[in-house]
């Protein structure tokens, strides 16, 4: 009994230690609690680890920005005593370089711009892959250097044929969308803070720097969690809807199911190279496409394990700068050989190789059509108008990628139903447009088809 009481004490004062040190530094707010709920306004003081300048910016944000300092604390990045200070202090001739309220009358320049050139201090192997992939240039070029696509955003969307005054807020709204998973070139003004709704913005934002990568898309700031990288939902965000349905066929496939059903059991906070099939019972996008499983390291260059631009009008395997589709599709064998016998998925691998090939049937096809139309001057001038453009473009834009992308991802609906069968209806429209125009040698008066229909 005597001993049972002194372990009771033990006990009892660890418990009051741990909830002093818990609460250390911290002043909770008098405030009343809220639907039951016990509030508190932490006001964090810092007292070992960093520097003044950096105990000053956590201080001070603590009360200004008090959920931007809880979900640093919470992150690897606070566990690392890595601070506010390390990724956001510029020096004063950076294009980026400007004071907070805190800094002003100190030789302390900050952006609340970063990019991934400051991820690289510390993750150089990480931005390197990174770089080389679709995330970076390509997907950048798509908002900032493609004619059509600045065409589109600007003079259509942004209604400047309407009258909309170029560059104004309302003309160039439609881009923030766009720039949210593509990003934009950031633009500042005479402080060198973003301008023109440039920022925030996706994976392949270029800065005033010249630096270009956004990390923050899929390890969001400022906890940079690797558990929220690893779930499809981060993925899901850019990869989703008409015409990149990713995440609608992974949630429709048997991976899907199995996230959806156990996912929460599962465990995502494995080091780097160490997260294996028995910590997942069913692999989310990161496993296959990133992540180190098998034999195969964590890779930041989505490219790698890529066999065809799946995403382009004609599907061709990988080369240059796109990636190595020969390599590509060995890599991805050995992720699927971590849980499927060679049986197994070299029936899925059939599946997807052979649907790329029946699509290219009706692409060619349609692709011979439009050649003839057009070297008879059968063809409108304006694609968005333009009844055969714009079902060509539905055929491999919409259509296409969901017969294709669902095909590579098991989900059979979307291959399918909204794939396949879609193909053939659109197909069919197409070659009675093309039999039309050739036969009466003129291209209709009035077009059938929606602009820009996408069901």
């Amino acid at each position: 009994m005597k001993n049972l009481q002194i372990v009771l004490m033990v006990l009892s004062i660890v418990v009051c230690f741990s909830l002093n040190i818990s609460h250390a530094g911290q002043a909770p707010n008098t405030q009343a609690p809220t639907n039951g709920l016990k509030l508190q306004h932490k006001t964090l003081v810092v007292h070992r680890g960093y520097t003044k300048a950096a105990k000053n910016c956590i201080e001070c944000h603590s009360q200004k920005t008090p959920g931007i300092v809880e979900n640093w604390k919470n992150g690897k990045m606070g566990h690392a005593s890595i601070s506010c200070y390390d990724c956001h202090v510029v020096e004063k001739d950076s294009p980026m370089a400007s004071q907070c309220e805190g800094m002003r009358g100190t030789d302390i320049y900050t952006s609340p711009m970063v990019s991934s050139s400051t991820c690289a201090r510390c993750h150089p192997r990480e931005v390197e892959q990174f770089l080389k992939s679709s995330h970076a240039e390509l997907s950048n070029k798509i908002i900032t250097d493609t004619p059509w696509t600045t065409h589109l955003i600007y003079v259509r969307e942004g209604a400047q044929e309407l009258g909309v005054k170029p560059g104004s807020p309302t003309n160039i709204v439609p881009r923030v969308s766009c720039q949210m998973c593509h990003g934009a070139n950031v633009e500042v003004g005479p402080d060198n803070k973003p301008i023109n709704m440039t920022w925030p913005g996706g994976h392949s934002t270029r800065y005033p720097d010249g630096s270009l990568g956004n990390c923050s898309t899929c390890h969001t700031r400022h906890e940079f969690s690797v558990a929220e990288a690893r779930k499809p939902e981060a993925c899901g965000s850019c990869h989703l809807g008409a015409d990149h349905p990713q995440i609608e066929i992974y949630e429709a496939s048997k991976h899907g199911q199995q996230f959806a059903a156990h996912g929460e059991d599962w465990n995502f906070e494995a080091a780097p190279d160490t997260w294996e099939p028995g910590d997942y019972d069913a692999p989310t996008c990161a496993v296959c496409h990133l992540s180190g499983i098998g034999e195969l390291s964590t890779t930041h260059n989505i490219n790698e394990r890529l066999t065809w631009n799946l995403w382009a009008p004609r599907t061709q395997k990988r080369t240059g700068e796109r990636g190595d589709g020969v390599k590509g599709d060995k890599e991805m064998r050995k992720v699927c050989k971590s849980c499927h016998s060679s049986l197994h998925s070299n029936v899925a691998f059939e599946v997807r190789d052979e649907t790329v090939n029946l699509y290219n049937v009706y692409w060619d096809k349609t692709a011979e059509m439009a050649k003839e139309l057009t070297e008879k001057g059968l063809m409108g001038k304006d694609p968005l108008y333009d009844g055969f453009l714009q079902l060509k473009q539905y055929l491999y834009m919409y259509a296409g990628r969901r017969a294709r992308q669902g095909a590579a991802m098991g989900g059979a609906d979307l291959a399918q139903l909204e794939g396949l069968y879609t193909i053939l209806k659109v197909y069919q429209d197409l070659e009675a447009i093309y039999k039309y125009r050739i036969k009466n040698n003129k291209i209709e008066e009035l077009s059938h088809v929606m602009n820009g229909a996408d069901n």
